[in-house]
């Protein structure tokens, strides 16, 4: 039972802190994940969870639904953030995990924003999660391909969270507003629908925006209903609120940043650059996006953008912040203005389309592998010629499956160096 002062101490959290669900019927949105017949609901109501890895964006539940299983599941729960945790406190737990399974009790360690750890730090969890002494629940913001350890997501189940919908956040909403213990009940403020629905199409997916939102909403509005309206207006005019540099802005600003490289804007590259640093963007993603984009937009209209790009990568690494943010302004600058081209993206795409859809193409016999003793036996590597045994390094033959021999995928685009590039394949494919 809570004592007095936990009781004091609840009331007093932020309103979404207090609306945080109990149980599995409380929880709202991520069916898709959470449905009655899906796998992670029976694991959690058959006290039956494996490691799992919870990915995606802030306000989406995931520790929402953490403090759900910790309340739901027969075993020790044990949270860690990432933030501020060491390895010393996971082999802490790992240990009293040991002692636990001797009496036949399980240990759950749910690491809140384990991308945060390093590689190492995550290593040391492997062990403990590959033999079972604990089941491990992460969080993350970040796409786990590129912050986990590729052990720990192999030995993990990843589930992916969406944004929640509008009418996700409507039902937590109407929730919080008539809910008298831990919700604004008391209050007996009533909130139209259509205020209601601009509240959560303003939370862009946030349960944890939306509520603080509506607590702040509340806090203004007091007894004047009839002026909530333009009280949320004018909310929504400033930032009233201080939302995780993870949440909605997070995809929106990386959007824009990526569009105006693309756009060739390079003022406005830089504007979003700095509005991510300034917000506390981990540097790695952004340099991460923009080795991206200089395969996907840039290519060989100048093969240097992807150099470039690598290098303000490693720039990040070496130097770290607030000195990195020259390199990667460098960077931006450049890609901004390099000349664009997606053909290297396209090519690739139209290739993988034909992998998937002709499964059944086979290599050429004059091309597969005779390096071993008895290949010719079996007709490999006869008819086969050495492009260096002819002028210029070339002579005609088929290089891919016959039913793929007429097939294109790259498609020239005259930019930047790209220009030589399509005269050579142009004068080699005779088009």
């Amino acid at each position: 039972m809570a004592t007095k002062i936990e009781e004091k101490a609840n009331l007093s959290a932020p309103l979404p802190h207090r609306m945080r669900p109990k149980t599995l019927k409380d929880f709202v949105g991520q069916q898709d994940i959470l449905g009655k017949d899906k796998p992670l609901y029976n694991e959690i109501v058959s006290n039956k969870l494996k490691s799992v890895i919870f990915y995606g964006p802030v306000g989406c539940g995931k520790t929402s639904l953490a403090e759900v299983i910790a309340n739901t599941c027969e075993a020790n729960f044990e949270r860690l953030s990432a933030v501020n945790a060491s390895v010393k406190d996971v082999r802490a737990i790992v240990e009293q995990a040991e002692k636990g399974l001797q009496s036949q009790r399980k240990t759950i360690l749910f690491l809140d924003e384990v991308h945060r750890f390093n590689k190492g730090q995550q290593d040391v969890l492997l062990p403990a999660v590959e033999s079972g002494k604990i089941i491990f629940i992460g969080a993350t913001t970040e796409n786990p391909f590129f912050s986990i350890n590729s052990p720990l997501i192999s030995r993990s189940r990843l589930y992916i969270f969406k944004p929640l919908t509008v009418d996700d956040l409507s039902i937590l909403l109407k929730r919080a507003l008539n809910d008298k213990e831990n919700g604004l009940g008391e209050n007996k403020l009533k909130i139209e629908e259509k205020v209601l629905e601009k509240v959560a199409k303003a939370a862009s997916g946030d349960a944890r925006r939306a509520l603080s939102l509506l607590e702040v909403l509340t806090e203004q509005a007091k007894s004047n209903e009839e002026a909530l309206e333009s009280i949320l207006e004018e909310i929504l005019k400033g930032p009233i609120l201080t939302y995780d540099k993870k949440g909605d802005q997070h995809y929106d600003i990386i959007s824009a940043f990526i569009k105006s490289m693309r756009g060739s804007d390079v003022d406005a590259a830089l504007f979003w650059l700095a509005k991510m640093i300034e917000s506390g963007e981990d540097p790695r993603f952004i340099a991460r996006r923009m080795v991206i984009f200089s395969s996907e937009d840039i290519g060989n209209a100048d093969p240097r953008a992807l150099m470039v790009a690598v290098a303000a990568a490693d720039a990040v690494e070496y130097v770290g912040l607030p000195e990195a943010r020259i390199n990667l302004s460098q960077a931006v600058i450049y890609l901004a203005l390099a000349p664009k081209s997606n053909s290297a993206y396209k090519a690739i795409e139209a290739a993988i389309k034909d992998v998937k859809n002709f499964q059944d193409a086979l290599v050429p016999k004059h091309l597969q592998s005779s390096g071993y003793f008895s290949a010719k036996k079996l007709g490999k590597g006869i008819g086969y010629k050495y492009p260096h045994s002819y002028p210029g390094a070339k002579v005609e033959q088929e290089y891919r499956p016959e039913k793929l021999k007429d097939r294109k995928y790259y498609k020239v685009i005259d930019q930047g160096i790209e220009k030589k590039l399509a005269e050579r394949f142009k004068k080699d494919n005779k088009h």
